[in-house]
């Protein structure tokens, strides 16, 4: 058989890849990054926000915002006659998104009914309980013999709180909300309706929110103890320091100077609601999607369910035996008829 007729081996490199074959000593390591990104592509991903304010303050269109689709409870399945709720409701709904060939299934979660109420004492409960809940059904998927390849995350990780733009500072219910619910999920401050402030009372009150938050040791998204280097210190310092982001929400679409924007439309003007010298929405849709999102799902899994985890384990007395083939879950009592 001549040279040009012998059979060539099949050539693993995909389209835009970079050819190492004539480097020397060129192993390959690198390529798992792109061996991960196959995977993940494949697999998807997964993304869970809980959204807390009272009525009124534009919860829904704010999500409809970030994601330029009707992803809202309310937008999704609407209800013109709907009334606050005598309690307060915990109502989610997922969407499939797509963008790029990128996967991803949104479930956005509600709550209906909290801060609406004369007595809103112990209003936070509800929310608290749904997010454990969600840390136990994670639980006991993943202590199960047989468990499943992948385990379905319901796990909230990450709660946008709104503040009700007053000027003035934190209310009562707003501290107490924050402080016990930092603890359990990665809270994400907002000012909502950050328009009917001016630009002096805007910065005011943003100074008067971090004081509070600091003065009750409310530790919010990104939290200063878990940032991993210097770089990551240096990156996460410029975000609190813009802590509580003072937002705008609008789906709806105007023309300015030739170019589509989402904006609010008022007799004086247009306020583009992607244009940072008008509000500070796109340094929050830059956390939540295009920079940290991996950081707030790894947070919400390494610290705040590990807590609950270790918790629970120690909870219910119970002892974990690895062994090569299965996780075997016991009771204490049950201990020597495992050994015999």
């Amino acid at each position: 058989m001549s040279e040009s007729a012998k059979p060539h081996p099949p050539s693993s490199q995909a389209k835009g890849e970079k050819s190492h074959a004539g480097e020397f000593g060129y192993v390959g390591i690198d390529a798992i990054l792109e061996q991960m990104r196959r995977k993940a592509m494949k697999q998807g991903f997964e993304l869970n926000i809980m959204v807390v304010g009272q009525s009124g303050l534009g919860k829904s269109t704010l999500m409809n915002t970030l994601f330029k689709s009707k992803v809202s409870r309310k937008s999704a399945q609407p209800n013109p006659e709907e009334r606050i709720p005598k309690t307060i409701e915990i109502k989610s709904i997922s969407h499939d998104i797509e963008e790029k060939g990128v996967r991803m299934k949104l479930t956005v979660i509600d709550t209906p009914g909290f801060g609406d109420h004369i007595n809103n004492e112990n209003c936070w409960q509800p929310i608290m309980k749904f997010i454990n809940d969600q840390y136990e059904a994670y639980l006991q998927e993943e202590i199960n013999i047989n468990r499943k390849k992948r385990i379905p995350d319901s796990r909230v990780h990450c709660c946008i709180y709104f503040i009700p733009p007053t000027g003035h500072c934190l209310r009562p219910l707003d501290v107490e909300f924050m402080r016990r619910l930092s603890k359990v999920v990665n809270i994400v401050p907002v000012i909502a309706k950050a328009d009917t402030l001016t630009l002096e009372e805007r910065d005011f009150f943003k100074q008067k929110i971090r004081e509070e938050l600091r003065a009750n040791e409310i530790d919010v998204y990104p939290q200063k103890e878990f940032d991993e280097d210097a770089e990551d210190r240096m990156i996460n310092d410029k975000i609190r320091e813009m802590i509580p982001f003072a937002v705008v929400g609008s789906d709806q679409e105007y023309q300015v100077n030739g170019k589509r924007i989402l904006g609010r439309k008022t007799k004086w003007g247009t306020i583009e609601v992607e244009n940072i010298a008008h509000c500070e929405f796109a340094y929050l849709r830059d956390l939540l999607i295009r920079t940290h999102m991996q950081n707030i799902k790894d947070i919400t899994s390494s610290i705040h369910f590990e807590t609950y985890r270790v918790r629970r384990l120690n909870e219910s007395n119970v002892i974990v035996f690895l062994t090569k083939k299965t996780t075997k879950v016991v009771k204490k009592g049950s201990l020597k008829k495992l050994v015999d």
